[in-house]
């Protein structure tokens, strides 16, 4: 769900309840676009507020963690230090349904009187920004400044004066009237759900769908289509829902996609939307912000960092890729060599009814009894002609077996770089890809630098997870801990899976020498579908076998097993039935 009108409505009351009267105890700037405010209330240790200006993930919400900041503050940060940075939380509030906070902050300036400031926080996607403004509404300093040139609506910068951009044909859901709900935005030509959010401040379409399936609509209906009991349900469910976000009755929670285990949207209401997935409930907003952005944030942060491996890996894929069609192309050629092989016999038999100077001969194939022509040079006579094509064949054979063995290698070197690719699709922390540019650097696909070599073992450990059944099923996230799982960490009699002719994590079940249910197969199958290449398709082939049946040839790249007889099943990528342990 967007960071929309009716998620800043209850933060707002949230912050209301737990910052009203706080005085500021720490200001930081951990990031560029990015502010902590510390709260120091008696018998609860330190509250803090963390807010986010990043256009591509903007927030706010409580937090209990600390983040690092750098020696050096930065300058928006020293300004708010400088006026607010003893100053009290007076009030929070929220202009209309605006995705806006406005701070009012309470200080004594430098002749020691009181004085007011306020800060306002807009989640805007791109155009966030965290605004500080003197009394009289007048910009003082924001952590973005927005020049003339940038945005003809609206300047952001010091000494302009503040203001929120006016939501053209939009009415502010609180003092809209029946009459102008039905008549003026009801009677828009379009459907339903887009008559909604283009017409109430602060209403996403998710919201407006929301709506739409809590008063039985389906969201893409016509307005025109609407009755008059539609219309009575709509608006019915409309003042609902503006009746619990002012008596603040809120649910916090997010939903999860059944089949991934994926957060897929939080929301401070109820979903009639998503009422098929799994819903986890906490106990404020601010936890299920935190929780919602600190995966979302991780996924980007890594996705971020991993962008120059990736780089890497498909530059040596793409010209891989390039090598083994030249190389099967040039095998294809070396083909004809038996042709030259044949010609070269033919004419050591008979090559005596040849005259000096022929361009060809015709002779019957003793192989197939069918006549056929043979080219000759006819500066040379049979028996050098002959030569000619057997040196010819001689060579080709040698290319053939040459190439063989290149496209052998190739084809492996293709399937480790594609099995690396894989595991930097699923890796999770600096530490999985650490491991992976370690591999990378190890097979020369990057540059190894001279140094102390680290335990590569320290940097990540394979993903602990435990199913419904009790079963501990561990994940590998990359070629080291593949093996090391399989050859090190399984025994014999443990259960091996792994998606079928597809680069993908090895997952062991440990049976504990147990019988395990058909269940905790099904779970597994998932698990190992879910770490592959295949993790977008609805269904994986998976094999399975005990771990006693698995072999590791020798010289092979980390990651790299056969085996010979196995089990299969089909299976859904899932973390469903599954709890991730930690083993820290």
């Amino acid at each position: 769900m967007a960071f929309d009108g009716i998620t800043t409505n209850c933060i707002m009351q949230e912050l209301n309840h737990l910052l009203a009267g706080q005085r500021i105890s720490k200001i930081a700037q951990p990031e560029r676009e990015e502010l902590l405010f510390t709260f120091k209330a008696l018998n609860e240790g330190s509250n803090r507020l963390l807010i986010s200006a990043n256009a591509s993930l903007p927030f706010l919400y409580m937090t209990k963690e600390n983040k690092t900041s750098p020696l050096n503050a930065p300058n928006f940060c020293m300004l708010l230090r400088k006026y607010i940075g003893n100053g009290r939380i007076s009030a929070i509030s929220q202009p209309s349904m605006e995705r806006v906070l406005c701070f009012t902050i309470e200080h004594l300036d430098e002749m020691g009187d009181p004085a007011v400031k306020y800060l306002y926080v807009e989640i805007m996607g791109k155009h966030s920004n965290i605004i500080f403004c003197d009394k009289d509404g007048q910009i003082i300093d924001s952590i973005k400044h927005v020049s003339g040139q940038m945005s003809s609506i609206r300047e952001v910068l010091p000494g302009r004066p503040y203001f929120i951009p006016a939501q053209q044909d939009r009415f502010d859901p609180w003092q809209i009237a029946k009459e102008q709900f039905v008549e003026q935005i009801l009677k828009k030509p379009c459907s339903v759900t887009k008559a909604i959010y283009t017409s109430l401040v602060g209403f996403s379409p998710f919201i407006a769908t929301e709506l739409a399936y809590r008063s039985g609509l389906d969201a893409d209906d016509s307005t025109a289509a609407l009755t008059q009991a539609d219309v009575e349900r709509l608006y019915d469910v409309f003042r609902s829902l503006l009746q619990d976000l002012s008596d603040g009755n809120f649910s916090y929670g997010i939903y999860y996609d059944p089949v991934t285990g994926a957060p897929k949207e939080f929301a401070p209401i109820p979903l009639t939307i998503y009422s098929d997935m799994e819903y986890k409930t906490f106990s404020s907003i601010s936890e299920v912000l935190e929780a919602f952005y600190a995966q979302r944030n991780k996924h980007t942060v890594i996705h971020q960092k991993s962008t120059d491996l990736r780089k890497i890996v498909s530059i040596h894929l793409e010209r891989d890729r390039k090598k083994y069609l030249l190389q099967k192309k040039q095998l294809a050629d070396t083909e004809k060599k038996d042709k030259y092989r044949i010609y070269g016999e033919m004419l050591h038999t008979y090559g005596y009814a040849a005259s000096p100077g022929d361009k060809s001969i015709e002779v019957t194939n003793y192989y197939t009894n069918e006549p056929f022509v043979i080219p000759l040079d006819p500066t040379l006579d049979a028996m050098e002609n002959a030569k000619k094509y057997f040196d010819k064949y001689a060579k080709l054979k040698r290319t053939g077996n040459a190439l063989s063995s290149y496209i052998l290698e190739t084809e492996n070197e293709i399937k480790h770089l594609e099995s690396i690719e894989t595991s930097l699709s699923i890796a999770e922390t600096e530490g999985d890809l650490a491991a992976i540019k370690e591999e990378l650097q190890e097979y020369g696909f990057i540059k190894k630098h001279s140094g102390k070599k680290t335990n590569r073992i320290s940097k990540s450990q394979p993903l602990h997870f435990v199913d419904d059944n009790g079963f501990h099923i561990y994940v590998g996230k990359n070629n080291y801990q593949n093996d090391q799982l399989t050859f090190k960490f399984a025994t014999g009699n443990d259960w091996w899976f792994h998606a079928k002719q597809m680069t993908g994590s090895h997952v062991i079940v440990k049976s504990e020498n147990k019988e395990l249910p058909d269940s905790t197969y099904e779970y597994a199958a998932a698990l190992a579908a879910y770490y592959s290449s295949g993790r977008d398709n609805e269904k994986v082939e998976i094999d399975y076998l005990q771990k006693k049946n698995v072999k590791k040839p020798n010289g092979s790249a980390p990651g790299f097993v056969v085996y010979y007889t196995n089990y299969s099943l089909v299976a859904t990528p899932s973390l469903a039935h599954v709890t991730l342990v930690s083993d820290k």
